[in-house]
């Protein structure tokens, strides 16, 4: 039995770990499921937006489950509770994979994976006020660049994929992605069997839009990796389809990437697919090869079927599409 922290979160958060946690019953898995909180509506309720209970609860987990919540752009005290945790928990791997599925809004001939410094950069928070208005720190260190540049050369392997691209801006940044480029090459050289090439972000962010066939890993740090991946996001149909897995050493969180959506809250009319996909994710870092395989399937069904809430084209309740992979889950589970 896996100990999976659950984490719902603001707005539809707590809506589609629901769904989520109905399929994972489908599934024929058993939980030991921890509740622990974190949020907006849980830093008005405790004062805090990540008590250190919940932090507790993650560190002794198998994995976390974590659904979305709503980060106000200026509260004194207040920190956005997934960028902390990462931090805490060294969840230095962000990895979002982007496949074509079938959907009008979806281009074909996708399959790539953007991996994503997750703990440094910009986002490490050093800020501070000046005479002349603000300035922000950026942190790329050597020891989180070899870390998520290795990563990604591992992950090619083990997905028996050919090509990393490494994303920067050392023509600009010179000092920073200066050593994140020195870094890749280094790394590079214990993997001769698979090609790297460097791309600039701004004709990444190009060639996204233009011809995203020719990615098979990007690998990048953390500011430019967060932007890419909502960019890429929108070849396969938006946020409501793409999931995030947070990978540490000794803890990992998977998470849809959208976010809390509150008038959404409550109608059974936001889209699960995110949230189930990131599911996928996480029964493949514990092992379950073969649920997670057939469950994406049944993912792919459903949204072949039309099974789909309205962002995607359809009229379907979330419940009804939770119904619908179930059934889809165990048709191609037994046959499989």
């Amino acid at each position: 039995m896996y100990s999976l922290c659950v984490i719902r979160g603001d707005g539809v958060g707590p809506e589609v770990i629901s769904e989520t946690l109905l399929l994972l019953e489908g599934t024929s898995l058993k939980f030991n499921i921890s509740e622990a909180y974190a949020g907006y509506q849980c830093y008005l309720d405790n004062g805090s937006s990540l008590p250190e209970d919940t932090v507790k609860k993650c560190e002794k987990s198998d994995a976390i489950l974590f659904g979305a919540v709503t980060t106000p752009p200026i509260i004194e005290n207040y920190f956005s509770p997934i960028v902390r945790l990462r931090k805490i928990l060294d969840l230095y791997a962000n990895v979002r994979p982007f496949y074509s599925l079938p959907l009008k809004s979806s281009r074909q001939n996708i399959d790539f994976v953007i991996v994503r410094e997750n703990t440094e950069d910009l986002y490490a928070g050093k800020e501070r006020k000046t005479k002349i208005g603000a300035e922000a720190t950026r942190i790329i260190t050597k020891k989180a660049s070899e870390k998520i540049i290795r990563f990604a050369f591992e992950l090619a392997i083990k997905q028996n994929r050919k090509k990393v691209t490494v994303v920067h801006k050392a023509n600009i940044l010179r000092l920073t992605d200066g050593l994140f480029l020195k870094i890749a090459e280094e790394v590079h050289s214990e993997f001769p069997e698979i090609e790297m090439d460097y791309m600039l972000v701004d004709s990444c962010a190009l060639n996204l839009v233009k011809k995203p066939d020719i990615f098979d890993i990007i690998v990048t740090t953390n500011m430019f990796g967060d932007i890419l991946s909502d960019e890429a996001a929108a070849l396969i149909g938006g946020l409501g389809v793409a999931a995030s897995a947070n990978i540490g050493e000794s803890h990992a969180l998977f998470e849809p990437v959208h976010g809390s959506a509150p008038k959404y809250q409550g109608k059974n009319v936001i889209n699960p697919v995110a949230a189930f996909f990131a599911a996928c994710l996480m029964l493949e870092y514990l092992g379950e090869f073969k649920k997670a395989l057939s469950l994406k399937k049944a993912i792919i069904q459903t949204i072949k079927n039309n099974c789909v809430t309205f962002d995607l084209g359809g009229n379907a309740k979330t419940s009804e599409v939770t119904r619908e992979v179930i059934i889809n889950y165990k048709k191609i589970y037994d046959h499989n």
